[in-house]
């Protein structure tokens, strides 16, 4: 084994009750794998979720934000114990690995592998030293004959796999080196995989009628729309919204490019005189400004500008990397949507282009039926202040991590090398919170609004069968009634229907109860 200078190693040693803030499981832990690399070397990187710890006890478990072993796994006090220990125990986590190998040099890590040439982790460790810094070690191509996986399919969802012949690997990462979010498999994700969405969805459209289906999609789409917009705090005119709402509909038609995401920009911000169209050429944050200085409060600092055309290009080529694998619809969605809001890359347009490529990735794995635009926005907006925990949940560890200081513009201007915090993340808690809000869009939006359009139908045909009443008014009958419970308001009795008896009233009534379960 090869150990690291004696005050690192004695760091290693320590046991801990407080961790960056957080209390441990229990009195006196010890830190280890990724969580004691980053004390050991003070890296400033955001924690792996979970934090692995050793216990004095002999029971092995998982707790809120902690993953809790027993004496019997404790690793060496070395830079090797801990990075075996992380690779063979926990998530792969890309931007701890990063940050520590800019810490230690090259000759520290051939000293491992020298240690263990032929290992399954000292393969991968190779791999991934080389991958992400770009750069080769002074070591001569392995003669072992098996390949292993970079990524355990088993903890994290894999992409597809490209052979490395030097390390002996399977490159089955999900992304490329410029954009390479990673998300665990949880028990959530593994149950909402499970439901297999797509086919339900399928299933129950099949039993529907074109023309109420045609009627159903056109109305989510345009609610899909106006909810976007309504994210954002704006009420826009309605030919606004429709104007966003055919973008929409055209989800996954055309390749994303540079030049997409330009064009559905221009869609977006109608009015240009107030914004600088195209990628940033300054800094960005989300937040407010100081009331008295006009000073920024950020909740979100977006990626430097001179860092979006190499995160953007990662993202797209990642984005058709996973279309040729079989990685699922939704959590891809997850995955390229939620890294470009964070990335923030336009001045203006990137909430609704984000839920836009939602719509995008769906379409372009063929989860989402053609012509049917999942209302995704819609159950957002009712779910809007968990939108803003996975925004945060993302945002807030980042946040200390970022030198930065205001410009006389009101804006932040970004003083250190940030741009691995944008390309190496942790998406499960924004893949969960999507694939929720998918399966209610499955489960209950869209059938709601089928049986609605049904019931309509049904009550419109009521009406004209008893009542020589205009088109017109006959809808605007079933909207009053819908709008009241099932009730006509005295006001509507006594203005636009002042000539329907009681009797017929009641009747209308009735039928509307009997027709929509009142």
């Amino acid at each position: 084994m090869f150990f690291m200078k004696k005050e690192i190693t004695n760091r290693f040693s320590q046991t801990k009750i407080v961790f960056h803030g957080q209390h441990l499981p229990e009195p006196d832990m010890t830190l280890a794998g990724y969580v004691a690399l980053i004390d050991a070397y003070d890296l400033k990187v955001p924690l792996p979720e979970p934090c692995a710890v050793i216990s004095q006890k002999h029971k092995r478990y998982d707790t809120e934000g902690w993953s809790v072993f027993t004496p019997r796994h404790k690793p060496a006090d070395t830079l090797a114990g801990h990075l075996t220990f992380a690779l063979r125990h926990e998530a792969l986590d890309l931007a701890v690995l990063k940050t520590l190998f800019q810490a230690v040099k090259p000759h520290d890590i051939e000293k491992i592998l020298k240690a263990e040439p032929t290992g399954k982790h000292s393969r991968r460790l190779w791999f991934l030293y080389e991958w992400l810094m770009d750069k080769k070690l002074n070591l001569r191509d392995t003669e072992v004959t098996n390949f292993v996986d970079v990524l355990d399919a088993d903890a994290q969802y894999p992409g597809l796999s490209t052979p490395s012949k030097r390390h002996r690997v399977r490159n089955n990462l999900p992304g490329v080196k410029d954009f390479c979010p990673l998300i665990r498999r949880t028990k959530t994700l593994e149950k909402m995989m499970a439901l297999h969405l797509d086919k339900k969805v399928r299933q129950a459209i099949g039993k529907i009628h074109p023309d109420v289906l045609a009627r159903a999609a056109a109305f989510l789409l345009l609610k899909d729309s106006k909810a976007s917009y309504a994210i954002e705090g704006e009420r826009p005119p309605h030919n606004r919204v429709e104007r966003w709402g055919r973008a929409i509909g055209q989800a996954g038609r055309q390749k994303l490019t540079l030049q997409e995401l330009v064009r559905l920009q221009d869609i977006v911000i109608e009015d240009k005189r107030f914004t600088k169209m195209g990628w940033r050429k300054a800094g960005g944050f989300v937040g407010v400004h100081d009331r008295a200085t006009n000073a920024p409060v950020p909740d979100h600092i977006s990626a430097r500008w001179q860092d979006i055309a190499l995160l953007i290009n990662g993202l797209i080529e990642a984005n058709d990397r996973l279309l040729k694998s079989d990685y699922d619809p939704v959590i891809m969605a997850a995955l390229i949507a939620f890294g470009f809001v964070f990335i923030h890359p336009f001045e203006d347009g990137n909430g609704r282009l984000h839920r836009y490529l939602i719509h995008h990735v769906l379409a372009e794995k063929e989860f989402a039926p053609k012509g049917i635009a999942f209302p995704v926005s819609a159950i957002i907006l009712e779910r809007i202040d968990g939108y803003r925990k996975v925004l945060e949940n993302y945002s807030a560890p980042r946040l200390p991590l970022i030198e930065w200081k205001p410009t006389s513009s009101g804006n932040v201007k970004v003083l250190n090398e940030t741009i691995d915090l944008y390309r190496y993340f942790d998406a499960t808690r924004q893949a969960e919170f999507l694939y929720d809000c998918v399966f209610q869009t499955v489960d209950k939006s869209l059938p709601e609004e089928v049986a609605y359009l049904a019931g309509h139908d049904k009550m419109k045909a009521f009406i004209e069968d008893h009542f020589d009443m205009p088109d017109r008014m006959t809808e605007l009958l079933i909207g009053f009634l819908r709008q009241n419970g099932g009730k006509l308001s005295t006001r509507a009795r006594k203005k636009e229907f002042h000539d329907l008896t009681d009797k017929e009233i009641q009747m209308l009534e009735e039928k509307f109860a009997e027709t929509f379960g009142l």
